[in-house]
């Protein structure tokens, strides 16, 4: 690939990078990435991804836009509030760079859907916002040996930790299954601080263009927990799990499981 003048100019402050370069970019270029969820996490995570020049992002969503949305999911608007959020996203990539290849999965994911859609990417950000979701798409990726990367945040507190199996520990590892139905308050319960998921989302996609062009340690076996109020971050050391259900020695989960449908 043959970068023309203008991509030069538009991706110069990469291709200057040391550990970059036009190779970087390059592999930049060719990756295709699937971001599931265009909210909290989503937003930021699909802004720089785009801005980065990833070649094709996939972006599955099947919800729309709420006001309440908007706190915090700054790929969306005020004027598409009730609409698509996969296609708001998609006209504020299509602004920010128009040559990024967009794929649109207007849909929840599911058991039944997961790993076709997840397929044909290099790499997943999970940027759900409910357990059911995260631990499908932990598993689908572990199942599949999908590189990708976990974030979580509630009030003032984030997590992420990076998964590339079959060699690391994955989600299940660390939470072995969903916690019951209400036990644990959801951020429409509970309240986020607006700038955590954009802390964690631009994190994600760090760790994303970190794997694509095969640069610096990722965040793995280790769970990155940011606490906004006291401006700390804390990594806590992950063993992968024999036991674990998914990647362990025998694992008990062979296929993807929808747990509820908290959508």
């Amino acid at each position: 690939m043959n970068f023309s003048d203008e991509q030069l100019q538009r991706y110069n402050r990469h291709i200057i990078l040391s550990e970059f370069g036009t190779e970087g970019q390059k592999k930049i270029a060719d990756a295709k990435i699937l971001v599931i969820g265009s909210g909290g996490l989503g937003s930021p995570a699909l802004l720089y991804l785009a801005a980065a020049g990833i070649g094709t992002l996939g972006i599955a969503d099947g919800d729309v836009i709420d006001l309440s949305n908007l706190q915090r999911q700054i790929i969306h608007t005020t004027q598409g509030i009730n609409t698509s959020k996969v296609l708001s996203a998609r006209d504020r990539i299509r602004a920010l760079n128009p040559e990024v290849k967009l794929q649109l999965i207007e849909e929840f994911i599911s058991a039944k859907n997961i790993m076709d859609t997840i397929a044909d990417y290099d790499f997943v950000i999970d940027g759900t916002d409910n357990f059911s979701s995260k631990f499908l798409i932990n598993d689908a990726c572990v199942l599949s040996q999908k590189p990708f990367v976990h974030g979580g945040i509630l009030k003032f507190q984030g997590q992420l930790i990076s998964v590339i199996p079959p060699k690391t520990a994955c989600y299940r590892c660390i939470f072995n299954e969903p916690p019951p139905e209400g036990s644990v308050p959801s951020c429409s319960d509970a309240g986020v601080l607006g700038t955590v998921p954009g802390v964690l989302g631009t994190l994600q996609a760090t760790e994303c263009i970190k794997f694509i062009i095969g640069q610096g340690t990722m965040m793995t076996d280790r769970l990155l927990v940011y606490d906004a109020l006291h401006a700390t971050f804390s990594n806590i050391a992950i063993k992968k799990n024999s036991k674990c259900p998914v990647c362990g020695d025998q694992p008990t989960i062979t296929k993807p499981v929808d747990y509820h449908t908290d959508f």
